[in-house]
């Protein structure tokens, strides 16, 4: 075999295993920096926005994402659900949420947008002192006991016992202050949420 043969076979070996390397390298170093687009945990605790998708949520159902390292509770409600919220407004502490926080799009009984009224968005946090409150949804719970024998659903905290309805509104009398705070949110579609943003609609 003549020089420039070998010479040429080398140079083809060795610019394929540079390719091969280069590759390899390009891999290591588009991994972190991909990973780099994404939220990190601090930024998460910080307040990133965080997605909930319903897509399989039922009526009646409720789901819990963490947002700033609270739990935020997305509970679809039933028909039903929406008729009781409009009923018993003399036995909550602030029915019109005047003292509560939440954005303004959200100042309705429903505490949601009209047109996602079955959706309440809220954080899992009693105004208390920081519990997370329960869902009970009717009587068929442990804590339901000590609700009587009325109880239409809404969330019951076990720590000091407020009690919410099923927009997080609390009862008069109780120990919380305030209603369950609700978070800036907005739909992307009708099966996904954004909570910690909504467009500036708050």
């Amino acid at each position: 075999m003549s020089a420039d043969a070998v010479n040429n076979s080398k140079r083809r070996l060795l610019v394929a295993a540079t390719s091969v390397v280069g590759a390899v390298g390009a891999g290591f170093v588009a991994v972190p920096f991909v990973k780099s687009w994404k939220p990190s945990a601090k930024a998460l605790a910080a307040g990133a926005p965080v997605i909930a998708d319903i897509s399989k949520l039922e009526e009646g159902q409720m789901i819990t994402v963490a947002w700033r390292g609270k739990p935020v509770y997305v509970l679809k409600r039933t028909a039903d659900n929406l008729k009781v919220l409009e009923s018993d407004l003399d036995k909550l502490a602030d029915p019109a949420s005047e003292g509560s926080k939440q954005p303004e799009y959200c100042k309705n009984n429903a505490r949601s947008y009209d047109e996602h009224k079955a959706v309440c968005v809220m954080e899992g946090v009693c105004t208390h002192l920081g519990c997370a409150p329960k869902y009970v949804p009717d009587l068929n719970n442990p804590f339901a006991g000590s609700l009587g024998g009325d109880w239409k659903g809404g969330f019951f905290c076990p720590c000091h016992g407020s009690i919410y309805d099923l927009s997080g509104r609390v009862r008069q009398s109780m120990p919380a202050p305030k209603n369950l705070p609700i978070p800036p949110y907005m739909f992307k579609s009708d099966t996904v949420i954004l909570i910690g943003q909504d467009g500036g609609k708050a």
